[in-house]
C-alpha cells in the first residue's frame, strides 16, 4: 500500500495549512460549513441520456472542491459559479481560503449550491470542536468529516484503537448539535496491521449511530478490496461516497469518472444497500481540474443503474 496517498501537493500539507486558516478565517476557530440540503430526488441535469439501457439516475451529484483547489485560492466565487454551471447541486468543501462563514453562506446561494459536507481536519474537530458546531449551525452543515490521518498517528493497532474511542467521542459532542460525524478513507486502512485490518477496528468500534464512513471508491479499489464486501458486512455505514476513477493496475493512475476500469453499475446498484445518499466527485490532482470533474458529471448525470 502506498504510505504517502498522495503526491507533492498532497492532502496532508493541505489540511495543515487548512487548519491554521480555519482559526483566521472565522474568528471562532474554524471555517464555516456549507449549507445542507439532501436533495435526493432532484432531477439531475441533462440526464435525459441513456446507459446500458433503462434504470434510475443517481443523485445528488457533488464534487469535492479539493479537485479545483488552486481555483479556489485565487477565487472562490468564480470558481463555485463555474461547479454550478457544470451541473453540480452540492459540493463538499476542504477550506475556505480566508472567506468568512457567511461570505461562503452568500456564494452558496448566489449559485444555487449547498454543501452537506466539509473536511475538517482532526486536529480542529479535538482542538475546538465548538467552534466546528456554531459554524455548522450557522450554514445549516449537516456532516463534517475527517478527511486524513497522518501516518504518525497509524503505526500500530493500537493508534487505530485510540483512534475508533476518539472518533465516538467527537461524533458524541456532534450529534449533540444535531451534527453527524463521517470517516473518510485512503489505501491505507486495509493494510494489515497484526493481521487485523484498521478499517475493520473503525467500522467495528465506532458507534453507527453517530459515526459515519464516505467510502473513497478509487482507494477502497486501489487497495484491493471490493466495496460491496464493506457494504454487505455493514449497511447503511456509508451515506457519502467519493466517485472517481482507476485506470487500473500497476501505477493505478487516477481518471475521471468513466474513464477508468471500475464498475460503477456494478457499486451503484447495491447504494441502498450502503446507504449512499451522496455521490461526490472528485479528482486528487487533474491536469485540467475543470475538464475532469465537467467530464465525470457528464457521466454519472447519464448513468442508470
Amino acid at each position: 500500500m502506498a504510505e504517502n496517498p498522495h503526491p507533492p501537493q498532497d492532502r496532508r500539507s493541505f489540511l495543515v495549512t487548512l487548519g491554521g486558516a480555519a482559526l483566521a478565517a472565522s474568528g471562532a476557530g474554524i471555517l464555516a460549513c456549507a449549507r445542507n440540503a439532501s436533495h435526493a430526488a432532484d432531477t439531475v441535469a441533462g440526464a435525459a441520456a441513456m446507459q446500458g439501457g433503462a434504470g434510475v439516475a443517481i443523485a445528488p451529484i457533488g464534487v469535492q472542491l479539493y479537485s479545483v483547489r488552486d481555483e479556489m485560492k485565487r477565487d472562490v466565487a468564480a470558481t463555485l459559479a463555474r461547479v454550478s454551471r457544470i451541473g453540480f447541486k452540492e459540493v463538499e468543501f476542504a477550506g475556505y481560503f480566508d472567506h468568512s462563514p457567511a461570505e461562503v453562506r452568500g456564494m452558496l446561494d448566489a449559485n444555487g449550491l449547498t454543501a452537506p459536507s466539509a473536511h475538517i481536519p482532526l486536529n480542529v474537530l479535538k482542538s475546538d470542536p465548538g467552534s466546528v458546531i456554531a459554524a455548522a449551525r450557522t450554514i445549516g452543515h449537516s456532516y463534517v468529516v475527517m478527511p486524513y490521518l497522518d501516518e504518525t498517528a497509524r503505526r500500530t493497532m493500537a493508534d487505530w484503537h485510540a483512534l475508533a474511542k476518539t472518533l465516538n467521542d467527537i461524533a458524541g459532542e456532534m450529534s449533540r448539535a444535531g451534527l453527524r460525524l463521517a470517516y473518510h478513507n485512503h489505501d491505507f486502512e486495509f493494510a494489515p496491521i497484526d493481521g487485523i485490518v484498521p478499517y475493520e477496528v473503525l467500522l467495528a468500534e465506532t458507534d453507527p449511530k453517530l459515526v459515519a464512513l464516505e467510502m473513497d471508491l478509487y482507494w477502497t479499489t486501489k487497495a484491493g478490496q471490493d466495496p460491496l464486501t464493506w457494504f454487505a458486512k455493514y449497511p447503511g455505514r456509508f451515506p457519502f461516497v467519493h466517485v472517481k476513477d482507476s485506470r487500473g493496475a500497476p501505477q493505478h493512475e487516477m481518471a475521471p469518472v468513466g474513464e477508468g476500469t471500475i464498475d460503477w453499475k456494478r457499486i451503484f446498484a447495491h447504494r441502498a444497500e450502503a446507504g449512499i445518499a451522496h455521490y461526490v466527485v472528485e479528482h486528487d490532482n487533474p491536469t485540467d481540474p475543470f475538464a475532469s470533474i465537467a467530464s465525470s458529471y457528464s457521466y454519472l448525470s447519464k448513468l442508470r443503474v
